[in-house]
């Protein structure tokens, strides 16, 4: 924990008062401290509680203690496990979360329109921004030793070949390329890639038995690089979207990636666009597959496999149970 405590919550003037749960370890650290002091003065907030996150726990006691100490507002400043911590830790207590990214990835940041290249602005919008109440993704997870473990997430969890691609991510060209590591990831990855028996059901319906190379449950559906996912995809519908991906071959997934970098981000935002693929039956290929609904739960046959929260590795499971909590969160957005 480092930086200036503060008095609680608002100070003697009534003045509300922010807390910034940060990692130091991201680069802009110092510029965060002065961006965050120039808008609390021109805003009329009180000075900064701060708490800077730990390798050992990335937000989640910080926040509580923000909570605890009566902060008005919490600001995450780090990258995608800094905010997912934070949330976790601000779930269900009607305090406002600010978002500054420092990090590579800033998946939830990118898909609500935060920015992720202006940290000044990122600083004003989370002090002054518009609140907006949305879902949180929550995955109890089983592993092959049987131990449990319960996560919140804001973008999306997954369990295969994107869990595998992650993992297998060089740390170093990740902080010098940012998300474009994830490419050179996948590159080595797929190759060796085989498809594993699944079973899985939303809302207690029909089990599907599909051989799949991956299955994702999202909150948000936008990728890096132009690659929407699941373009239907709401983050405050109430609702959990299922992706499943099960090519036969290397056609399968040019058909898949067609589809998230052409079909979906281009041809589905036109009238036009949407009479072809129904005319070329591009919606209805078996390469990859949707659904939605509260829950889903996932059973895999055979060996563990690889599991992802919002792009960070949490090692492999043999089960994920996921639910959605509706309206539990509320964060600063520009509109």
């Amino acid at each position: 924990m480092g930086g200036d405590q503060g008095a609680q919550g608002a100070d003697a003037t009534g003045r509300a008062r922010a807390a910034i749960v940060a990692n130091p370890s991201k680069q802009g650290y110092d510029r965060l401290r002065a961006a965050v002091e120039e808008t609390e003065q021109r805003q009329g907030f009180a000075p900064s509680l701060w708490i800077d996150t730990t390798v050992e726990d990335p937000g989640k006691r910080q926040t509580r203690e923000a909570l605890a100490q009566g902060a008005d507002l919490v600001i995450a400043a780090g990258g995608d496990g800094t905010v997912r911590s934070v949330a976790a830790g601000l779930r269900g207590s009607g305090v406002p979360m600010g978002i500054v990214p420092l990090g590579t990835g800033n998946l939830f940041a990118r898909n609500i329109g935060i920015p992720v290249n202006d940290l000044a602005d990122a600083v004003v919008l989370a002090f002054v921004g518009i609140d907006r109440t949305v879902d949180v993704l929550v995955s109890d997870i089983r592993r092959a030793d049987g131990t449990e473990e319960s996560h919140s997430s804001l973008v999306m969890a997954g369990v295969g070949i994107d869990a595998s691609m992650i993992a297998n991510t060089n740390s170093d060209l990740k902080k010098r390329v940012g998300w474009l590591a994830y490419v050179d990831a996948g590159l080595r990855v797929l190759p060796a890639s085989k498809p594993f028996r699944v079973r899985y059901r939303i809302d207690r319906g029909r089990i599907h038995r599909p051989r799949a190379s991956s299955i994702l449950v999202a909150n948000l559906g936008y990728l890096p690089g132009n690659i929407e996912l699941i373009p239907d995809a709401e983050i405050d519908d109430g609702r959990l979207d299922v992706v499943v991906l099960q090519p036969r071959n290397l056609l399968g997934w040019l058909f898949i990636w067609r589809r998230v970098t052409w079909e979906n981000p281009v041809l589905r935002k036109t009238a036009v666009g949407r009479q072809f693929l129904d005319l070329t039956g591009g919606d209805r290929r078996r390469e990859i597959v949707y659904g939605r609904g509260r829950s889903v739960s996932i059973r895999i046959d055979g060996e563990a496999e690889e599991f992802q929260i919002d792009g960070d590795e949490f090692g492999s499971v043999v089960a994920a149970d996921f639910r959605v909590d509706p309206g539990s969160l509320i964060v600063r957005v520009a509109e």
